[in-house]
Parts: C-alpha cells; structure tokens; sequence
C-alpha cells in the first residue's frame, strides 16, 4: 500500500513538473473580451446610481469586487471547457497552477479594500489605482505559462495604476471611471493577444 501511495505521489509531481513548464491555453479571448465590457458598464452603473462614490465608498468596493467577482466566473467558466479540450489529462493540473499564480493577487485585492474601509475609509480614493497595481502584479507573476504578447498588459495595468493614484491624489475622491476605462483597454488588450497567440484552430479542435 505504502509502495502504491508513494507511486501515486511521484506521478502527481510528475504532472506538475510538466504543467509548469507547459504553456496554459486556458484563458480564451472571447471570455476575456467579456470581462472588458465588465468596467465601463459597471462604472455607468455607479454613475447612474451612486452619485457621490466618495461619501459611499463601502457601496463603491461592493460593487467593483462584485464586478471583478463576475468577471471570474465567465473567465473559470471557459477556462474549465478549454483546458479540458487542449490540455487534455494536464487540465486540472494546469488550471490548479494557473489559480495558485495569481491567487496572492487576488487575496490582496480583496483584503485592501476590507482593511481601508474599517482602519482608513478616507484612504479609499487611492483604490483604484492599487487594484491596478496587484493585477499587474498578478500578471507578472503568470508571464511564465502564458503568452509572451501578455507582458504589454501587465505593463498597461501597472502604468495605469500610478496615473489613475496621481490622478486621484488632487481632489481625494473616488472616481468609477478611474476603474472602468483603464480595465476596458487592459481586457482588451489581453483578449488581443490571446487571439492572435492561439494559432490557427485553436480551441476549435
């Protein structure tokens, strides 16, 4: 029995060992595309209905991290179909790994805004801005299983992330189009280089 668990073990190292060094096709372009519409029509919404962003700055984080929260569900959702299809007996693996990547990012990006909100509430105009930051980070941090071409967004967000805090700094209120915009070209952006990274057939096989 002790010989079988330990086989079983050297097979799962083994499959992570090739995970990480097989690039992920998981992410596809027509998910993320998606998600870029997410920004601008969340931020419409808070224009609409949440007149003064900054004297509700707990409505303002509920509703980015509920859209951020959608977004994830359309991006898992296609990346589940994905990586069953073109990475085959490797799509838990891969997926696991591309999770575990980005997961500190997306921690951050949700614990910031929970600490602000009860220790510095005044400090929320600078959300924006840092949640750019922790996704460029986030990105960063996947380079090494996805495509070259994403690199650009990564720069994007993490350039962004500093306009958006000087930007913000002059009048310390929160703006829902400091959000909105720079993900609708970031997404964009990133759904662009997928496409035009996949190849030919790609997840049509």
């Amino acid at each position: 029995m002790r010989d079988l668990d330990r086989a079983l073990t050297e097979i799962g190292e083994i499959r992570s060992k090739v995970a990480a060094g097989t690039a992920f096709r998981g992410y596809g372009p027509v998910a993320v595309c998606a998600t870029a519409l997410v920004g601008p029509v969340t931020a419409v919404a808070q224009m609409l209905w949440l007149r003064d962003p900054s004297a509700n700055p707990v409505w303002f984080v509920n509703c980015w991290l509920g859209a951020a929260a959608f977004s994830v569900v359309i991006v898992r959702v296609e990346m589940e179909g994905r990586s069953r299809r073109l990475h085959s007996g490797l799509a838990d693996a891969m997926i696991h790994q591309a999770m575990e990547q980005f997961l500190p990012a997306a921690a951050a990006c949700i614990a910031l805004p929970l600490l602000l909100l009860q220790i510095a509430p005044q400090s929320c105009w600078m959300l924006p801005g840092l949640w750019q930051l922790f996704v460029s980070l986030g990105i960063f941090g996947s380079l090494r299983s996805l495509p070259r071409g994403v690199s650009l967004v990564g720069g994007w967000y993490f350039l962004s992330a500093f306009v958006c805090l000087m930007l913000a700094s002059r009048d310390h209120l929160l703006s829902p189009w400091l959000m909105g915009l720079p993900f609708l070209i970031g997404q964009s952006v990133m759904a662009a280089v997928l496409y035009f990274s996949a190849g030919d057939g790609d997840g049509e096989e």
